[in-house]
């Protein structure tokens, strides 16, 4: 959608009274007299940097994907970037590393405004982000390579991983004991990965009585299946009594350890996991299930806040170099006191402030959403 011919229209509005019919439709359909004009109160703090610009076009791009957190994020930056008028499209390399690096030169080559990227784990991603900012497109970058820090303009954004892992291993440690017997489900190489290891080993340093029994993960398209598959084979390694916990550092290592405890009739150990989803918390939910807690972020929001991140760099305006999103803890037994089945929405109702933020959401923000929702 056209920025100044959405407004150009309804300022035509709101002077119909004194101006002729026609004029209306003229008005309407050049796209002159609008935001940049100040003409109308409800659009007259739109930056003009944006205003000049016209048609708006976004790309997020993720490098993982095959699980709902992707699926939410991209939402989330598409559903906040189409409520501001802007064209936005998504795409995920399902964890393929070329085929994201590709997405990213296409992005560079092609007629975009602005680019979110999330996962981007390598110095390649790097070079690839310095070209877009070369050519004068401002970038986003959630749970990416720190090294990216280095290329002027880019805003890093992460959820807050230490306070992730460490709500989930408080919670462990406090229903398992500091001698528990623990599965450790990781997988190196990604930014949030890391970050979550070291608050993890910090807590084995702090409880020198855990155990880790075991340590395995994947991350590919298919995380979920095979990691069910590989902690059912695990199990016949371990009798009732040798496993108290599983401490699952993404949502995908959790879902698929929970389906093969079920499975195996296993459901005395326990699941303390990372990140959550509408299938996540129906998991959660289901009777007897082992995953009894999980430490997350809306990921539908944090899409949001990458976007608006974006749009003001898009507008001209001073962004931070770094941003961390404000983690919470979900556990079974807040979930089991709601008397309906709770969700990714009604989650708000049990646990405050989930979901919403007003992070970066700025005035000139709300009067695009008011408009283009008319």
């Amino acid at each position: 959608m056209n920025i100044k011919r959405k407004f150009g229209y309804l300022t035509t509005i709101v002077l119909a009274s004194s101006i002729a019919l026609t004029a209306c439709g003229q008005d309407g359909t050049s796209g002159s007299g609008g935001a940049a004009s100040g003409g109308n109160a409800a659009v007259d703090n739109l930056p003009a940097a944006l205003a000049e610009k016209g048609d708006i076009k976004i790309n997020v791009i993720r490098k993982i994907g095959g699980d709902d957190h992707t699926a939410q994020f991209l939402a989330g930056a598409k559903q906040e970037g189409e409520s501001l008028g802007f064209t936005v499209d998504t795409f995920t390399a399902n964890g393929d590393t070329a085929k994201f690096l590709d997405a990213l030169d296409q992005a560079a080559n092609g007629d975009y405004d602005g680019v979110v990227i999330s996962h981007g784990d390598d110095p390649a991603t790097v070079e690839a982000v310095k070209k877009l900012t070369d050519k004068g497109i401002p970038v986003v970058a959630f749970d990416s390579v720190g090294d990216l820090s280095s290329v002027e303009g880019v805003t890093l954004t992460s959820q807050d991983d230490e306070a992730l892992a460490q709500f989930a291993l408080d919670q462990l440690v406090k229903e398992q004991g500091e001698e528990a017997k623990i599965v450790y489900l990781w997988v190196d190489g990604f930014p949030p990965m890391v970050r979550r290891n070291t608050v993890y080993q910090a807590t084995l340093a702090k409880y020198p009585g855990i155990k880790e029994l075991e340590r395995f993960g994947v991350a590919n398209a298919n995380t979920s299946v095979e990691t069910q598959n590989a902690v059912a084979a695990m199990l016949a390694k371990y009798p009732k009594g040798e496993i108290d916990a599983i401490f699952a550092t993404w949502d995908a290592f959790a879902s698929g350890a929970a389906r093969a405890l079920v499975e195996a009739g296993r459901t005395e150990i326990k699941i303390y996991g990372i990140d959550v989803s509408n299938a996540d918390l129906q998991l959660m939910q289901e009777e007897n299930s082992p995953w009894v807690a999980t430490a997350a972020v809306d990921p539908k929001m944090i899409g949001a806040v990458n976007l608006r991140l974006l749009a003001k760099k898009l507008a001209g305006e001073e962004t931070p170099a770094t941003y961390n999103l404000e983690a919470a803890l979900i556990d079974q037994e807040t979930l089991n006191k709601s008397a309906e089945p709770v969700n990714m929405v009604t989650l708000a109702d049990i646990i405050p402030g989930w979901g919403t933020t007003d992070a970066f959401l700025e005035d000139w923000m709300k009067s695009l959403k008011e408009a283009n929702a008319k």
